[in-house]
């Protein structure tokens, strides 16, 4: 980490952060689309209405919100001079690398992606695609973590960070910048955890709008919330059906500082709901996401829903990320 990023880290990113990291990003990602659900479709225990809208993030730039945080990341240390001649590492579940390698060879830079042997298939290659130097090491997130900090000191390449950043962050908050500014009188928004980077960029921006964050995660990877527990960052144990991009080990710091700051509901949820939510998005509306992007779904659609929304509340639902295998999503027509 470069001395300029140090500087930066302090206790956690503010609004001005977001606005700065929306100035960059302008031209170079894709902007969001919302959209609404058919009114009445979500009802509360009671049986009154409440609404919903999809932000269709899985659209963005190498299919996920990891886009942002990377074009902020790299543009900035552009900005800065601080871009080495061997170019940047970062080690990654798989979307994180993808928009680094990605915002790299959009900048002309080189690109060294440490992944765990248990990524998808479907992300090592499109990597590869974009140019990248992919190194697969272990079977965690923490082991390709690990290796990818030995290379950049031994290389002197700039590392990147999946999350815990505060330009990786900011650049994340721009989604809910523009969520706002679609989708007037929100009220809340539902986004899925990880180790927390768009968790913390989305509750910044969205404390200055006056919305409520509700943080969601697997029941059996947890950071977030046993952090909140907790008090501080703690390890926990990663074991869920998306754990390929939900399988932090550690909540960022950054992420912490946001839940304190903020108007937060951190809540849990099953794998098997995220499984369901998931399949009925393919089966009703024929959007294939990954099982992270459904878990933020699978808090308002459960039997016992892990957040409960009152009567006429406007809510968005953060779709963040599509760099899934869809086979398992494709069910044989009856009788055949």
């Amino acid at each position: 980490m470069s001395d300029w990023d140090t500087d930066l880290l302090g206790d956690g990113i503010t609004y001005d952060d977001i606005k700065a990291a929306t100035e960059r990003a302008s031209g170079h990602i894709r902007p969001v689309t919302v959209a609404p659900v058919v009114p009445g479709t979500f009802r509360t225990a009671s049986g009154e209405p409440y609404e919903v809208w999809f932000a269709l993030e899985y659209m963005q730039y190498t299919g996920s919100f990891k886009a942002r945080g990377a074009q902020n990341f790299i543009q900035a240390h552009r900005e800065a001079g601080t871009l080495p001649d061997a170019g940047v590492t970062i080690a990654s579940g798989g979307n994180a690398g993808l928009a680094c390698a990605w915002a790299a060879q959009q900048q002309g830079v080189r690109a060294t992606v440490f992944l765990p042997s248990t990524a998808p298939a479907v992300k090592v290659a499109k990597l590869s695609e974009f140019g990248a130097d992919v190194r697969l090491v272990g079977a965690e997130y923490a082991e390709a973590l690990a290796a990818c900090e030995e290379f950049a000191a031994s290389s002197g390449a700039l590392a990147a960070h999946a999350y815990d950043h505060p330009l990786i962050a900011a650049g994340a908050g721009t989604l809910l910048e523009e969520i706002h500014a679609r989708i007037p009188g929100l009220d809340t928004v539902v986004v899925s955890v990880g180790g927390g980077g768009l968790f913390a960029g989305v509750a910044t921006a969205a404390r200055h709008h006056g919305i409520r964050t509700v943080a969601v995660e697997p029941e059996n990877c947890r950071s977030l919330s046993a952090a909140i527990e907790a008090g501080r960052p703690v390890d926990v144990p990663v074991d869920s059906v998306a754990v390929d991009s939900l399988g932090a080990r550690r909540a960022t710091a950054l992420a912490l500082h946001a839940v304190r700051q903020n108007d937060v509901h951190s809540v849990l949820v099953p794998d098997g709901e995220i499984v369901r939510a998931r399949q009925a998005l393919w089966d009703q509306r024929r959007v294939a996401v990954e099982h992270a992007a459904a878990t933020a779904l699978a808090a308002l659609t459960a039997p016992d829903p892990a957040y409960r929304p009152g009567a006429g509340e406007r809510i968005a639902v953060v779709l963040c990320g599509a760099n899934t295998d869809p086979g398992d999503l494709v069910r044989p027509a009856a009788g055949s």
